[in-house]
């Protein structure tokens, strides 16, 4: 059993295609975000955010759960209002720094996914969850109401379904979280490596730059009223359009050829 003094909380591999695995090491925790695991995932993050040849981002976890949300035993040990102000900041940029990297970032869910660790999944751009996992924001159960998951949980799914998961505190099945919006595909457990990987497969399979532009026009024109977010939209359309990966692809097209994306 992994232990803080015997490996680090995060593991972090970078393949030859350019795609990061930070994988959440602390399964005796159920892999909480601790300020070990806060600092961890930060640091991958400011890395990657730096790598030019980055393609795309896979959270994934250790053990039987995902990520149960903050530690509430080290939470606990500093009842003071800046601590936590200065934690939940801390979370916060974890969360921002998903959302503003260039590539992709998968949430690979093998299990229980509660309070901030749902909040990771829901922060993530996609996420392939294993049939057993489940998702839940219950911090309500100990008088906690999860705000800082509501952020993204409510940008994922309907707001009567999210307020319902916030004040009942009960969870829902991966296939429901499918249906909700929380999660991209539901498989079964031996065949989670494998439908991640098919999933990665076709991101790298586009072409880098295009995926850059619309991961952050996505988000950007999201949080706008919809005259500004055509805006946004119809410029950042048009500078995509005189990219060379465009003009391949269109040219491509025109030629009934595949294209080949300039390197």
């Amino acid at each position: 059993m992994n232990t803080p003094s015997s490996s680090p909380p995060l593991l972090h591999i970078r393949d030859d295609r350019g795609v990061h695995t930070l994988t959440l090491n602390r399964a005796n925790t159920f892999n909480a975000l601790s300020e070990d695991m806060l600092s961890a995932l930060q640091a991958a993050l400011d890395f990657i955010a730096l790598d030019a040849s980055a393609r795309a981002v896979v959270i994934a976890a250790e053990g039987r759960a995902f990520c149960a949300g903050h530690n509430l035993k080290e939470m606990h040990a500093h009842p003071d209002l800046g601590y936590y102000q200065k934690l939940f900041a801390q979370c916060t940029r974890v969360m921002l720094g998903i959302q503003n990297l260039s590539v992709p970032v998968i949430a690979k869910v093998q299990g229980l996914a509660t309070a901030a660790g749902c909040q990771l999944v829901a922060q993530c751009d996609l996420a392939v969850a294993a049939s057993q996992a489940s998702f839940g924001v219950n911090g309500i159960d100990v008088g906690l109401f999860c705000a800082t998951p509501s952020v993204p949980l409510v940008r994922n799914m309907p707001a009567k379904q999210a307020m319902e998961m916030l004040l009942t505190g009960e969870f829902i099945t991966a296939d429901e979280a499918r249906v909700r919006g929380l999660v991209n595909r539901v498989v079964p457990a031996e065949l989670l490596d494998a439908e991640v990987e098919k999933l990665l497969q076709s991101l790298l399979a586009k072409p880098r730059e295009a995926i850059a532009v619309g991961k952050a026009l996505f988000y950007k024109q999201r949080e706008t009223g919809i005259a500004a977010a055509y805006q946004l939209a119809g410029q950042s359309m048009a500078c995509n359009m005189i990219h060379p990966v465009a003009q391949e692809g269109v040219q491509a097209f025109i030629d009934k050829r595949k294209p080949q994306w300039p390197v």
